[in-house]
């Protein structure tokens, strides 16, 4: 499974970032205002440049030469260092000025491949100055983002600079892959010095995405895991201060290639928002999870009832994870991962037969009474397994369930029981169709 490359939208304040985030995103998602430094917090979102050709796209805040009280070029910054490809936009109405200068020589320094757009394009003043910017060490992308000029030159100018994804070399299908994610600070690289540490480990690099993660083989009890770019979560672990969209943007890249995804969270802390947010894109990603509650034995009474507070808000979001309380840096319950993490990817693919599907499924409505509209209840005609990987059942009903209606929860949460679907996101799937005359339903 191969990472998606990132690439960063930065520059300095006021030249046109949001507005190309969105033009290459093809919809509203950064504010877009004339006053400067509107953009304070990062913003991540997945984009098609082209058929099958995706990327994490960020948009940034403006970078400002001298003071930052907000602490907003370092966080720029750590976003910059995480992406494979750099767009720096200049204002090409207003001209090459200073503070682009500044901009460049920061990228420069990181090393990433990197492109100039000269936006606002479309005026006179941007056309005949066009040529100042080649001072910056690049060549310019002249384009107008407001109105689209010159953005299906730049989409081929980034396909070009993106690699092509590659077949990645086989493996067992039997072989779970594992990310260990979660929120700076943690003991994410505690963990994995932990795991690696061990006598029976046996170590392997393998080439992935541009930015070279490390895929270590661990065997355990004659069972072999992959455990996804161990460093990078070595090398985050130094990283601080990083805001909760940049902590979830350094936890995709690893999901993106796991089966199971190991969230680490800090006992002491209790659950966080960060955390929840980490536990979102797990879900929404399709992947099994445990939950590791790490410096477990550094827990006082207090702490220990924080944290139990907290606990209700993860385990409904990733339904009912396996669970296992440890300390990284002692050791102690990280044996227990394992057979979590094969109790997870397990479930992840299970498939259910048609038969002990429907028969379950008529238990379940038996057992509570569906949600009655204009005087009819809903009723279930058929369900079927349509996919594995995570699993996904389509439901034949005589109307659909909305997302978030109590009855879909409901069912989700029976099937989960009932079929062992713990920390697994199970899809739901649910289609109207009028029954035929005749026709057996589930009552």
């Amino acid at each position: 499974m191969a990472s998606t490359p990132t690439v960063a939208v930065v520059g300095r304040p006021n030249v046109g970032k949001s507005t190309l985030f969105n033009r290459l995103l093809g919809s509203r998602r950064a504010i877009v205002h004339d006053q400067p430094g509107i953009t304070r917090d990062r913003i991540v979102a997945r984009a098609e440049l082209a058929p099958a050709r995706f990327v994490q796209l960020v948009d940034t805040g403006g970078l400002v030469p001298g003071d930052d009280p907000l602490g907003l070029g370092r966080q720029v910054e750590l976003a910059m260092e995480e992406s494979d490809l750099l767009l720096v936009v200049v204002d090409g109405d207003e001209g090459l000025v200073p503070a682009d200068e500044v901009v460049v020589e920061r990228v420069r320094r990181l090393g990433r491949p990197w492109l100039l757009v000269v936006n606002k394009g479309d005026t006179r003043r941007a056309r005949e100055g066009a040529g100042e910017f080649h001072r910056l060490g690049a060549e310019p992308i002249l384009i107008s983002a407001e109105h689209g000029l010159g953005v299906p030159d730049l989409r081929e100018a980034l396909l070009a600079l993106l690699p092509e994804a590659e077949p990645e070399p086989e493996l067992p299908p039997d072989l779970p892959t594992v990310a260990i994610v979660g929120r700076p600070n943690v003991g994410k690289s505690s963990l994995v010095n932990r795991i690696l540490g061990e006598d029976r480990v046996l170590v392997s690099a393998r080439p992935g995405t541009t930015r070279d993660p490390v895929d270590c083989v661990v065997e355990r009890d004659g069972k072999r895991y992959l455990f996804v770019d161990t460093a990078g979560i070595r090398r985050r672990a130094r990283t601080t201060g990083a805001p909760e969209e940049l902590a979830v943007l350094f936890a995709r890249r690893q999901i993106e290639r796991c089966q199971v995804a190991l969230l680490l969270v800090d006992a002491a802390a209790g659950v966080t928002s960060g955390d929840l947010a980490i536990a979102g894109a797990i879900w929404e990603l399709g992947r099994a999870a445990v939950v590791g509650l790490n410096k477990w034995d550094l827990l006082e009474p207090a702490t220990r009832d924080g944290l139990e507070r907290s606990w209700p808000r993860l385990d409904e979001l990733l339904g009912g994870p396996p669970r296992v309380n440890l300390s990284a840096m002692k050791g102690r319950g990280v044996e227990k991962l394992f057979p979590a993490i094969d109790r997870a990817r397990a479930a992840l693919g299970r498939e259910i037969p048609t038969a002990e599907l429907n028969r379950v499924l008529q238990e379940i409505a038996a057992q509570h009474r569906p949600p009655v509209r204009a005087g009819k209840p809903w009723k279930l005609l058929y369900a079927t397994q349509v996919a594995g990987i995570p699993p996904t059942f389509l439901l034949f009903a005589n109307r659909t369930l909305p997302v978030g209606d109590a009855y879909r929860r409901y069912l989700e949460n029976r099937m989960r029981d009932a079929f062992g679907l713990a920390g697994v996101p199970l899809r739901l799937v649910v289609r109207q169709r009028q029954p035929r005359p005749g026709a057996a339903r589930i009552r």
